[in-house]
């Protein structure tokens, strides 16, 4: 069994992390988790309360990790590399916001339901003119 591929760079690591957030209901999970790991730290810096800081990544990675466990079923990128893992949460959920998340796993997976293993943008099927957000939401 050969080790798995080290990113060298985010933009090597990004194809990775999509195909590893096809489910638009795990990237839901990680919506809320982001959310919440923010609202902890900005309530940590106003209130100066350790435990809020503390409560930051218990928010942020629980709701994720169960989306991966029970929803994607596979292993949380956080394993491979935490400090791009984390920047793969604030992008995924800056694409989210506007409305071009599900556009990008279209783009980089050939959508939610290609193959595993697929992440190879050359061979992705075109992106279509505006992505099925009649699923999710906050593509």
């Amino acid at each position: 069994m050969t080790a798995p591929h080290k990113a060298e760079s985010f933009d090597d690591f990004w194809p990775r992390y999509v195909g590893a957030h096809r489910n638009p209901l795990n990237r839901a999970f990680h919506y809320v988790g982001t959310s919440c790991a923010v609202l902890c730290v900005a309530a940590g810096v106003i209130t100066w309360q350790p435990w809020c800081f503390v409560a930051a990544p218990l928010a942020g990675y629980g709701p994720a990790w169960l989306g991966h466990f029970f929803v994607e079923h596979n292993r949380p990128a956080t394993f491979e590399n935490v400090g791009f893992s984390l920047i793969g949460d604030f992008k995924m959920l800056w694409l989210a916001l506007h409305r071009k998340m599900a556009l990008e796993v279209t783009r980089l997976v050939g959508g939610p339901h290609a193959a595993r293993g697929t992440a190879d943008a050359s061979s992705a099927p075109a992106a279509p003119a505006r992505p099925d957000t009649a699923r999710d939401p906050l593509a």
